[in-house]
């Protein structure tokens, strides 16, 4: 079974450095349920370093449950619906949040 940790450090090599151009912010991740924790990534000047424990001022919040989370770097559930259905939270600047998925695209 994968790890959402491992999640986190796969991303890294996924980071898509051109989407992130003109980007400083720190994305946080507040991951709930038996894999639970909390990552953060800070992107700035094109690069991306990830920090797990979070920061204490991200840029952006995003909460859900560990199963939501896999599920939707799986392919299988839909970011954007799953925010429909209140099973993922933002909190933060809602911009950065819609450019998260150009960052990191799902591979």
């Amino acid at each position: 079974m994968v790890q959402i940790g491992d999640v986190f450090e796969e991303m890294l090599n996924h980071f898509n450095s051109g989407a992130a151009q003109g980007t400083n912010a720190v994305y946080q991740f507040n991951i709930s349920g038996p894999q639970g924790g909390i990552w953060a990534f800070k992107i700035e000047n094109g690069a991306c370093d990830l920090i797990k424990g979070g920061v204490d001022a991200p840029s952006v919040e995003i909460a859900l449950a560990d199963a939501d989370w896999m599920a939707i770097r799986e392919g299988k559930l839909n970011s954007q619906m799953a925010f429909m259905q209140g099973k993922l939270k933002i909190k933060g600047d809602m911009n950065l949040a819609m450019k998260l998925q150009t960052m990191f695209p799902i591979s």
